[in-house]
């Protein structure tokens, strides 16, 4: 028990460096992609805060295996070159021992880098979607005071003057089946309900005109709907509806499997963390980074290639073998020494 708390303890003092080092660098890549979207969109800091926040599992899906997996080679290749792998290995716990040590935290954190990836990601980047249709939307809207010739919908416009969302002295004119609809108010304020824009008037007077009458309303609150918006956006009801549409469909199977791949890349790695971390420092340099960051390169092409090419049958074929490479690597390093 103490010799796992001393692992986990060793695990830890490598880990969190290493993870929030490439958390901050992916973060300040995600930043500057959003920062882009000003050109765009207005957004303010609170907006930035919450499309930030829409990729933070993005960020963590990208780095945390990548940071676990060499994590755990440093740590092993840190306690060989101060001996203490062979002090552990006299106690009798052979390289497969340590790897068990290992294997329920990397289980779980496979298991949640699945949830993150699968779960997670198609529904921050719908919200992102989502937010940015309705921003776009906004900034497609952009009434100007005391102009005439605007349009909202099917409605010609007029405003004395506005200040943000709130506009003033507003004139509207619509013509339809032969009937003229005008409507004066003394203030309007320009609303989101769920990605449609909304006028939302006070005070004012409507007034319907055909050949024979003229029909007035007065009001204290009239909406009107933007009717030049797009069609409804679609909705996502639940992360399994959403995967079984795509994968009836053939969309995105790619990314599904990718997702998965990557998600077990620390797990299916146990053999390789093992042959790249025991080594003898008196007859072998230390290169456990460079095999460690070479392997993760590898995986990450082969699974976007095969899981492009063979779509589903990536996801038995790419770890069974990863697994006996690692297994083979293992036997012919590791294993024969220990």
């Amino acid at each position: 028990m103490k010799l796992k708390q001393y692992l986990y303890s060793q695990l830890a003092i490598t880990f969190f460096p290493i993870f929030f080092g490439l958390y901050f660098i992916t973060s300040v890549v995600f930043l500057v992609k959003i920062a882009s979207l000003t050109s765009i969109i207005t957004i303010n800091f609170l907006e930035l805060f919450q499309l930030y926040s829409y990729v933070i599992p993005q960020i963590v899906f990208y780095t945390l295996p990548i940071s676990f997996f060499i994590s755990l080679v440093i740590t092993l290749s840190k306690l060989a070159s101060e001996y203490e792998l062979t002090v552990i290995t006299s106690f009798g716990l052979n390289p497969l021992k340590v790897m068990k040590i290992f294997l329920p935290l990397t289980l779980l954190l496979s298991i949640a880098l699945v949830f993150v990836s699968v779960g997670l990601i198609p529904k921050t980047k719908f919200l992102t979607k989502q937010f940015l249709d309705v921003k776009k939307k906004e900034a497609n809207f952009n009434i100007k005071a005391s102009e005439f010739g605007q349009k909202f919908g099917d409605w010609l416009i007029y405003i004395q003057d506005k200040d943000d969302k709130t506009y003033n002295q507003i004139k509207l004119f619509k013509t339809q089946y032969n009937k003229d609809q005008f409507i004066i108010s003394d203030s309007a304020v320009l609303k989101n309900d769920k990605g449609d824009l909304t006028f939302k008037l006070d005070e004012g007077k409507a007034f319907f005109i055909d050949e024979k009458e003229i029909n007035q309303i007065n009001f204290k609150s009239m909406l009107i709907n933007d009717s030049i918006a797009n069609s409804r956006m679609e909705k996502f009801t639940t992360t399994i509806d959403y995967w079984k549409t795509k994968i009836k469909k053939g969309e995105d199977i790619d990314d599904f499997t990718f997702f998965i791949l990557t998600s077990m890349f620390p797990l299916l790695s146990l053999f390789l963390v093992v042959s790249f971390g025991y080594f003898n420092p008196r007859y072998e340099k230390n290169r456990a980074v460079m095999y460690s960051i070479m392997a993760a390169v590898i995986y990450y092409i082969v699974a976007k290639f095969i899981g492009k090419n063979l779509l589903l049958h990536s996801l038995y074929l790419l770890p069974a073998i990863w697994i006996a490479l690692g297994y083979f690597i293992f036997t012919r390093t590791v294993k024969k020494e220990y």
